[in-house]
């Protein structure tokens, strides 16, 4: 049986692009990614109009990174990112990324403390009448020397999210497309550039 999202044909494409401070460019992941339950979970807010009132609210507006210790299994069911970042300091304290730090839907609760970037709408970019390009930078300064346990982590994970469907005062995101990677151990040597399309 097709879940919700499925039915809607939503689906996205998620290209990972290594940008050293020479310029030089190298392609690390091109590939589909997984929309996951929480979309649906967002939408029907919106058609039942049992959630926000603000439009703005149901926009795909914030993402996360983590350095899982397991492999996830991807399926639309994943909810929440394996190993998300978890402090201001590991998003980078000199970077040029707006973050928001505040509770995150997850099984029809609430966990607090969770950090999240912020996507800026100059970085939200229409490609046609379905689709919308999102571009999430990761700076030089950004993500650099995480670990866990003592020992360095490599990025592996990314999620986005829909900025606050239930239209609480304060925004209670909600995952809603994912994608696990091979590890990368960010340095200040290189950005990150996501580049996630999601077609509606």
């Amino acid at each position: 049986m097709k879940n919700f999202t499925e039915e809607l044909g939503i689906n996205g494409h998620l290209t990972i692009i290594k940008k050293m401070s020479t310029g030089e460019e190298e392609v690390l992941l091109d590939d589909p990614n997984i929309i996951v339950s929480g979309m649906g979970v967002g939408l029907s807010y919106l058609f039942s109009a049992s959630g926000s009132n603000n439009i703005l609210d149901y926009q795909i507006q914030k993402f996360q990174i983590g350095v899982s210790s397991t492999e996830v299994t991807v399926t639309s069911g994943v909810n929440e990112l394996g190993g998300p970042l978890s402090s201001v300091e590991e998003y980078g304290l000199g970077s040029n990324l707006f973050l928001y730090q505040g509770p995150q839907i997850v099984d029809n609760s609430l966990i607090n403390g969770r950090v999240f970037a912020e996507i800026p709408s100059s970085k939200m970019t229409r490609i046609n009448e379905n689709s919308v390009r999102y571009t999430l930078v990761l700076d030089e300064e950004a993500a650099n020397g995480i670990q866990r346990g003592g020992v360095d982590r490599g990025i592996n994970e990314i999620g986005m999210f829909m900025k606050n469907p239930t239209g609480a005062p304060n925004d209670n995101p909600i995952l809603v497309c994912y994608r696990q990677f091979s590890d990368i151990v960010k340095t200040i040597d290189f950005s990150l550039i996501f580049r996630w399309t999601i077609n509606f």
